[in-house]
């Protein structure tokens, strides 16, 4: 298979009025694309909280660490690279896909880690070059405009689809409500139209434990002689790992077992915490290794501020503001919808992909609502592209017709489409 054009770039696109009424005056967004244009083929892709813009793998591997700054990993390269690709379900040898960092974030995206002007006036100076918490405000719809803002400066106009996942999702749901007549398709994985209590209450403590680090300094740790928070920012990650995974996939890859008595929160660690006291005693669980390993790092690759103000975002979006509910907010969208949820995944569950559907439905969106069954709890979306592939695949080229694609919401639960559940699915789909 010969090689897919990639192209990849920050694009200049002037001032920028978020959706609180401040501005930045040189507003830029780095971006990914993946694919040859046709002029009616781009799909979008939205990232998840700590994405990025490299949904995947380009073919000279140094472009990655490019675009992603070297030693990024994680959600930062190539996210996606099982789902997106040449020969893959979202097929780059066929669409022209387009990832682009959301405002706010840390690569490469005007976020508060960005150099600011230097005649910018602010109500308090701070002695550093970057915006840090003097940046606006961010919110999930901010995010979708200056997207369309992106696609106009490629010369995009009307897309074939838009996906995401997680925060992602809220991302493509926003396209439906704002741009319903610039999208044939949605695809919207693992989200919600908001967050539960149990939610924003968790995010609310991850703010807390960045925010609680003495380096935080009031979001002005900027410059080579301050040392970043990277203690909050680690705590923060575990919280969210939690998050991700379910209680049945954690009991199974963890259970109570030992990891040894060495712990990668001794003083030298991520953590810096000072050891317990009884800490000689007790075991060093697998569990705590785990959620150890994931904080390792993070504060090398994103920044605390940025982490603050996606958290914000996601917590607040609500896909009915502005409208009386869900259905009104939708109800000038005349495409088609796919939403996937995963059965164990509690932090966008599938009571609420079911209430989206619901949505969809009353105001006669074609919509499919395609459960999995799996016990990987929310990352299940970034793990399981045997399971995510072949319906995002099957609904871009058939819409909610496509063979892999079923629906929760026919007659008794049931997918209306006979067998279509049962569509076999090839590996070399994702291998590419």
């Amino acid at each position: 298979m010969s090689a897919v054009p990639t192209d990849h770039g920050v694009a200049s696109l002037g001032e920028f009025t978020f959706e609180c009424g401040q501005s930045v005056p040189d507003f830029e967004v780095a971006y990914e694309t993946h694919g040859e244009f046709d002029g009616d083929n781009v799909v979008l892709v939205c990232h998840a909280l700590t994405g990025s813009q490299n949904v995947a793998r380009s073919p000279e591997p140094e472009r990655d660490a490019e675009t992603t700054g070297a030693g990024q990993a994680g959600q930062a390269r190539a996210w996606w690279d099982d789902v997106v690709g040449p020969g893959k379900a979202i097929d780059t040898t066929e669409y022209y896909v387009v990832c682009a960092n959301v405002p706010g974030s840390c690569y490469g995206t005007t976020g508060p880690a960005s150099e600011r002007p230097a005649d910018l006036d602010l109500r308090e100076e701070p002695d550093h070059d970057r915006w840090g918490t003097a940046f606006p405000p961010v919110q999930v719809e901010d995010w979708a405009r200056a997207q369309r803002r992106l696609l106009d400066h490629l010369g995009v106009g009307r897309l074939r689809a838009v996906v995401g996942g997680s925060v992602g999702g809220m991302n493509a749901l926003e396209w439906a409500k704002r741009y319903p007549d610039d999208v044939d398709r949605v695809v919207a994985i693992a989200t919600a139209g908001r967050l539960d209590a149990q939610c924003l209450a968790l995010d609310a403590v991850a703010r807390r434990a960045i925010r609680a680090d003495a380096d935080w300094n009031r979001g002005n740790y900027y410059g080579d002689d301050r040392p970043d928070p990277t203690e909050g920012l680690a705590i923060a990650r575990q919280i969210g790992h939690i998050m991700y995974l379910s209680k049945a996939s954690m009991e199974r890859k963890f259970g109570r077992r030992s990891a040894g008595r060495d712990s990668l929160t001794r003083e030298d660690g991520d953590l810096g915490l000072p050891p317990e006291p009884t800490a000689g005693f007790f075991p060093y669980r697998e569990v705590e290794s785990y959620l150890d390993y994931q904080a390792e790092g993070f504060g090398d690759r994103f920044d605390a501020n940025s982490y603050l103000y996606l958290t914000r975002a996601m917590d607040e979006y609500d896909l009915a503001a502005g409208h009386g509910n869900d259905a009104d907010a939708l109800a000038a969208f005349e495409g088609e919808t796919l939403l996937v949820s995963f059965t164990a995944d509690w932090h966008f569950t599938v009571e609420q992909s079911a209430s989206l559907a619901d949505a969809f439905r009353e105001v006669d969106v074609p919509v499919a609502h395609h459960v999995v069954d799996s016990d990987h709890g929310h990352d299940a979306f970034l793990v399981e592209p045997e399971h995510v592939g072949p319906p995002v695949r099957d609904f871009l080229a058939d819409g909610v017709d496509g063979r892999a694609v079923s629906d929760e919401g026919g007659d008794d639960g049931d997918d209306p489409r006979p067998d279509s559940d049962h569509a076999p699915v090839h590996a070399s789909l994702f291998r590419g």
